[in-house]
């Protein structure tokens, strides 16, 4: 067996730790994942890691060059589409195979009362003027635009604590990681008398518990859509990833 070969994985979902797990093992690859540094205490891999960012498309290209990286395997969270469009813009570049591996969307059922969104501003409005008691479940990042409608209570779950600066007025945080389980998710409603839920289609099971949960006590749900993400080619799990990953190796012996 030759060398192994060099492969970026572009992390922060629970498709990229299992993938890493499973790679960590296989002496064909030379893994090194990076984090975006997003969360302050970060499940830490089996593999070589870095945190933090690259510096854009150009910063990223000079990366793969410096470590020469064979391939790039983009399993970031679907809604971290600059990630994509930099890793797709770097590796056509160089001409560096990409994969990028997103989970499906969730989709509405029977008894769901979505109200789908474009974006965080939509999601803002999408609550109206009427005050309300408002779960929000999507991360820190972007909770200051909820600044802007201070007359709902709102309820925010977080994996760190948000900066002070981004809280709305009033807000009750929960810090929690997921997976979430059906009965913790019904207790929650219940306790803080939600009336709304707001989330970002992430898709997945870690937290799809809350859906059912809002569709059990008929609450409705203002659901963020995804952006479109740049990628290469595209696969839906890590059992997909990795078969694609076998298919790389050959067409490079």
């Amino acid at each position: 067996m030759g060398n192994p070969k060099r492969l970026l994985l572009l992390g922060g979902t629970t498709e990229a730790s299992e993938l890493a797990g499973r790679l960590a093992s296989d002496p064909r690859f030379d893994v090194v994942l990076s984090l975006a540094g997003r969360t302050a205490s970060p499940k830490l891999p089996p593999v070589a890691y870095r945190i933090g960012g690259f510096g854009g498309v150009d910063g990223l290209a000079d990366w793969l060059v410096r470590e020469s990286m064979d391939c790039v395997v983009d399993a970031t969270h679907p809604f971290a589409a600059r990630m994509s469009a930099n890793a797709a813009a770097a590796t056509w570049r160089l001409g560096v195979p990409l994969l990028t591996v997103i989970r499906p969307p969730w989709t509405a059922v029977d008894g769901d009362r979505w109200q789908i969104v474009p974006d965080i501003a939509g999601a803002v409005s999408a609550l109206g003027p009427t005050p309300r008691r408002v779960w929000l479940t999507i991360g820190g990042n972007e909770l200051a635009a909820f600044r802007a409608a201070p007359w709902h209570r709102y309820l925010v779950r977080a994996v760190d604590r948000p900066p002070a600066d981004a809280i709305p007025p009033g807000a009750e945080i929960l810090l929690a990681r997921g997976p979430f389980d059906l009965a913790a998710e019904r207790q929650l409603i219940a306790t803080h008398r939600v009336e709304v839920l707001v989330t970002k289609n992430s898709g997945g099971s870690a937290t799809a518990a809350k859906l059912a949960a809002a569709r059990e006590a008929g609450l409705p749900v203002v659901m963020v859509a995804r952006p479109e993400k740049a990628s290469g080619e595209t696969v839906a799990d890590v059992s997909a990833a990795l078969a694609w990953l076998d298919h790389f190796l050959i067409g490079r012996q």
